[in-house]
């Protein structure tokens, strides 16, 4: 593999080298030839590597040893080999210094394959510029393993030719292996195909039965579409912008709550409107409690103000609906007609939806504006005041924080005998004290 790009190569020419490698090694069928040179280290071999990463499958066995051995010590003597789909090639033995050999590689001991390792020798730029053929670079090959002391006894194992008998036994086992299920595998597509013309066989293009039963696999689609789109389930999933489904959700848990949030109105201008509305129910006389209509007034106005907000969200939902029976439609793109009725026919359907919706919504805000429930837990009273203001006394003592509990207005009606008469005063109600301050202060 090529390290250093040289030249006008790509500055990442070993990556581009290796992604092509990877699309063959990585298939089940593919056999692997671990081609690494005898006069460099086996451990940094870039071909083990990729054929380690590739094929990392293996299992153990049990070096030569003596048939008197006993069991135990074989047991021992197991080492784990790798690599059902590759062959170890050795080259270049012809060139590893004097006094080394690679002996324990060609019998597999060290970095054992389950496949073994074959020796080759191969001829050198000498040789090929000297016009050797290739016969004659065969038998010096073999001369070179049969009179090598190292290699004398695998010289029936070893050698380009001992290399093209095994890759064509490989061959030939694959295909013996792989030949019944590809036999099925074939004649279950042949008498698919058969099955498909026997029903072509009678095929009229005008039939209208077929026109009707096309019309309604589409149809189908489109609802599995639709479905999928809305519910998350799709086969291809958007990363660059909401839609479908996820989108709604947005508006639902998002943008609406962002929508009442704007609602919140100024608390000096509500307070001056809950004035107004208890001093305007009393009129001429001086009151010494809130009257209720004025806090009905107060919170129905409040509750009122929802229904925009409330319409609005419908709306943004109806739109995003609309929008996905148009992407959805996309596929019907060669039927222009029937993609603009089905688009027609499911956004009306959508919109007489929406009108009842709407209506739905609005219902919903009546029937609370209908009836102010002060019973319900989540209101507020007097009960439910004295009873967070036990808690917050019970948090303070806990935390030694002084929590309020209530601040606002407050009337104080008949100031004085002789004076009579009302005024405001602004109160803060903690859980231990009631304080009220005037204007100035």
């Amino acid at each position: 593999m090529t390290k250093v790009p040289v030249g006008d190569q790509p500055a990442d020419i070993e990556q581009q080298i290796k992604d092509m490698l990877l699309q063959f090694v990585t298939k089940e069928n593919c056999l692997l030839l671990a081609v690494s040179p005898a006069n460099s280290d086996l451990a940094n071999s870039d071909a083990l590597k990729i054929a380690k990463e590739v094929d990392p499958q293996g299992g153990s066995v049990v070096s030569h040893l003596p048939q008197q051995t006993p069991p135990q010590m074989k047991a021992d003597q197991c080492i784990c080999v790798a690599g059902l789909r590759t062959i170890g090639v050795i080259t270049k033995l012809d060139l590893m210094d004097e006094g080394t050999d690679a002996r324990d590689i060609l019998e597999n001991k060290l970095l054992p394959l389950r496949r073994g390792y074959i020796g080759v020798v191969n001829r050198s730029q000498k040789d090929i510029d000297g016009k050797k053929d290739i016969n004659a670079a065969l038998q010096a090959e073999r001369k070179f393993f049969l009179s090598h002391p190292s290699y004398r006894h695998l010289a029936d194992r070893m050698g380009t030719a001992y290399l093209q008998k095994i890759l064509n036994q490989q061959l030939t086992n694959h295909i013996r292996d792989t030949l019944p299920g590809l036999r099925s595998k074939l004649q279950s597509q042949l008498l698919s195909i058969e099955k498909e013309v026997e029903e072509y066989k009678n095929f009229r293009p005008d039939d209208p039965s077929r026109k009707t039963k096309a019309l309604l696999q589409m149809v189908q689609q489109f609802a599995v579409d639709f479905e999928k789109r809305i519910e998350g389930s799709g086969d291809q999933v958007d990363t660059y912008e909401l839609s479908g489904g996820a989108k709604i959700n947005r508006i639902f848990h998002e943008r609406f709550p962002f929508e009442m949030v704007k609602l919140e109105s100024d608390e000096k201008t509500l307070r001056k409107e809950i004035s107004y509305a208890i001093k305007n129910i009393h009129g001429i006389r001086t009151g010494l409690f809130t009257p209720d209509m004025a806090f009905e007034t107060i919170v129905k106005r409040q509750i009122a103000q929802i229904k925009e907000p409330c319409q609005k969200c419908v709306d943004m939902v109806i739109s995003e609906l609309v929008n996905t029976v148009r992407q959805c439609t996309q596929k019907l793109a060669q039927y222009p007609m029937l993609r603009e009725e089905m688009e027609r026919i499911v956004t009306q359907h959508i919109r007489d939806r929406e009108s009842r919706t709407k209506d739905q919504v609005l219902l919903l805000i009546d029937i609370e504006l209908a009836y102010v429930n002060t019973n319900h837990e989540d209101f507020i009273g007097f009960a439910n005041a004295q009873q967070k203001s036990s808690q917050m006394s019970k948090k303070k003592a806990a935390g030694n924080q002084v929590s309020v509990i209530r601040k606002g207005w407050l009337t104080i009606n008949n100031i004085g005998i002789m004076k009579g008469g009302a005024k405001e005063y602004w109160f803060v109600l903690t859980a231990e004290t009631l304080s009220w301050y005037k204007d100035d202060e």
